[in-house]
């Protein structure tokens, strides 16, 4: 049994002081350059000192794969200062700051663009409202999304941060390349199961070598993936497996699976024996750390979620109450504050879209 109080070494060397870490979540708090902002510093920073590692809102790799207004960038240089104050933010009675780096793809609007056509995998629409045909990516073009995710690193270690995560989920770039859908690619980047994973795995691999050249200090890098998609043809749980199975070989720290609901099983699967983290925990059998995710709200919920899994990461009960930690770890779990007033915004640093993301969250657990 993992206990969520526990300290952990991790593959790489890194030591996380407990198993608790706050997942990344959209917030929509930089500047419309990618900018860190003050408000962003505090809200980090209120969350910081009590979980073992916190795991950063996505910073977009290239100014092409910007997702959203408000979103955090690492594609330049000049971004370096302003993630130096946010990894010192983080970095506070042993927390551990951990920088998502990620590209939109296909799922970067044309607005936040300014105007610009999206890249994919390939030349297909998302099943999304509002969606336009992205532009399939050149040979060429390809290799440099993977500079450029190396460089992200670079700048990430520059700044002082602990590691880095490769965002490989929530349908953007690094799984549009994976999925059946977004790449009918017929080169060496798509086709088979094993052309379609091609991507990740020179991204991955090239990226720890990368970080291992440049670091003299032990510096994580984490992978988050998404088990499976909507669309038809899509990811099903058998390609995750496949896709979970050779990351966890790799000199990866963790992998970081991306559900609502740690308890959930397959979408399509009928005969329910396992949950998909169940599942996904089995396949990787203790290779690598695996970090569950999903209405996790008490010290109960992520004693549950550690039978399957080394690491819990909490998402809106640390918008709701940033000392989560303390209150789990010393059996407090009465006092875990799951919703938030008008009033508490301030005082909880919940600005900009992260506010909006919380009320529409605590709507959906009134129903």
């Amino acid at each position: 049994m993992n206990n969520l109080g526990d300290s952990v070494q991790l593959k790489r060397g890194v030591t996380l002081k407990n198993r608790a870490i706050m997942a990344p979540m959209t917030n929509m708090m930089s500047f419309f350059d990618g900018t860190i902002t003050d408000n962003e510093l505090a809200y980090y920073a209120l969350r910081s000192g009590e979980l073992g590692a916190v795991i950063t809102a996505a910073a977009n790799v290239q100014a092409i794969g910007k997702g959203w207004e408000g979103e955090l960038g690492v594609h330049d240089d000049q971004h370096i200062p302003g993630l130096a104050k946010l990894a010192s933010s983080i970095k506070k009675s042993g927390t551990k700051a951990i920088l998502q780096i990620f590209h939109g793809g296909r799922m970067s609007p044309s607005s936040a663009l300014r105007g610009e056509q999206p890249v994919s995998a390939s030349a297909v629409k998302a099943l999304r409202p509002e969606a336009i045909e992205p532009r399939s990516l050149s040979d060429e073009e390809v290799v440099q999304v993977i500079e450029d995710f190396k460089a992200a690193a670079i700048r990430a270690i520059r700044a002082g941060f602990d590691g880095i995560e490769i965002h490989g989920a929530n349908t953007y770039l690094i799984q549009q390349f994976f999925s059946p859908h977004s790449n009918r690619r017929d080169d060496k980047w798509g086709g088979s199961l094993e052309k379609r994973f091609h991507f990740v795995d020179r991204l991955v691999d090239e990226i720890i070598e990368t970080v291992d050249n440049e670091t003299t200090e032990p510096f994580i890098v984490g992978y988050r993936f998404s088990p499976e998609e909507y669309e038809n043809p899509g990811i099903r749980i058998d390609d995750t497996l496949y896709l979970v199975d050779h990351l966890a070989d790799k000199k990866l720290d963790y992998l970081h699976i991306s559900l609502g609901d740690f308890r959930q099983f397959s979408k399509f699967d009928e005969v329910r024996e396992k949950t998909i983290l169940q599942q996904m925990h089995d396949k990787i059998a203790g290779r690598v750390p695996l970090i569950s995710v999903g209405d996790i709200r008490n010290s109960a919920d992520a004693k549950e979620a550690l039978e399957h899994s080394e690491f819990v990461a909490l998402g809106r009960v640390l918008l709701s109450d940033p000392h989560w930690a303390s209150k789990a770890l010393s059996g407090r779990d009465e006092q875990i504050r799951l919703n938030v007033t008008e009033e508490e915004r301030e005082e909880l640093k919940l600005n900009s879209g992260v506010w909006m993301f919380m009320k529409a969250m605590m709507s959906d657990r009134i129903k």
